[in-house]
């Protein structure tokens, strides 16, 4: 009884090949809910011209459309009248013309007032429809919050790189002989990966030698974690160097010929001192855009 006031639309359609389109959404409420032949046909007939597809009553699903498919999907589901709708990735087997076509007649069912719970990549999408928003990370719910929370204020790491499209790029120095050549390998590996365009790739690689340059040279026993983000989004790139130690403001104190350089590829260079953290000094490098 609970399942039956649970609808799924499923990511591959899953629809009947050797039933017509009408026949596919009839079947379960006959079977299941016990309504006559009539009752189910007329029905059904009315939920397609809610999906605009009345038209195709009679075809079977082989001669529909990737977009068509998953709108009779959604009329099948409708059909056993469910209290909460789940859809699965609804738009993602489709080709991109097809999207739109789904995402407004599920934007018509939301103004319904029908609860629908919808597992989606489509962030526009989802940003638009919904009235609170759950991202998954880690093995369950890792934030939550209403749409505007999510999308303009993360308060998670995960999420915040997840939305604004971060490509993320981690390096530690646990002293002054680090692995110069392999890191250096591992950004570049990082930018080609990424199709990051060639000068700000130049200019992520630069901030990184400097950078790393100036702390090893200052500190005694250098533990540095350094985290290059590249937004997609914007093609923008910023360094978040933290390191151990006292209160180092490297900025005022460096190699004034790296800092010079530092200045000459950065849009805006900040330090920052949180005596809590492990690692305290915080230096965060924007990267001019190329």
């Amino acid at each position: 009884k609970v399942r039956q006031k649970m609808g799924m639309v499923f990511q591959s359609f899953n629809l009947f090949g050797h039933l017509t389109v009408i026949e596919n959404i009839m079947l379960s409420p006959m079977d299941l809910l016990g309504k006559s032949k009539q009752e189910a046909y007329d029905e059904g007939m009315r939920l397609l011209r809610t999906v605009g597809l009345a038209e195709k009553a009679l075809n079977y699903p082989d001669e529909l459309s990737g977009g068509q498919k998953q709108r009779i999907a959604i009329a099948r589901t409708l059909a056993m009248d469910p209290d909460v709708i789940l859809l699965d990735e609804p738009t993602s087997a489709l080709d991109p013309t097809m999207v739109g076509e789904v995402q407004a007649v599920i934007r018509d069912l939301a103004k319904t007032g029908k609860t629908m719970m919808i597992v989606t990549h489509e962030m526009n999408f989802a940003r638009a429809i919904s009235n609170r928003i759950f991202y998954m990370d880690e093995g369950g719910i890792y934030e939550e919050g209403t749409p505007e929370q999510i999308f303009e204020h993360p308060q998670r790491e995960n999420t915040r790189r997840f939305i604004k499209k971060l490509k993320v790029l981690e390096l530690n120095i646990e002293s002054r002989d680090y692995d110069f050549l392999g890191m250096a390998g591992q950004i570049e590996v990082y930018c080609n990966k990424n199709q990051i365009p060639p000068k700000t790739a130049s200019r992520i690689q630069l901030t990184f030698e400097e950078t790393a340059q100036i702390l090893v040279s200052l500190l005694e026993s250098p533990r540095i974690q350094a985290v290059c983000e590249y937004s997609e989004a914007t093609e923008t790139a910023e360094w978040t160097i933290s390191y151990s130690g006292e209160r180092l403001n490297v900025i005022n104190n460096g190699d004034e010929l790296a800092l010079a350089v530092l200045k000459g590829i950065t849009e805006e260079m900040k330090y920052n001192w949180n005596e809590n953290a492990e690692l305290p000094n915080q230096l965060s490098l924007k990267i001019q855009q190329a």
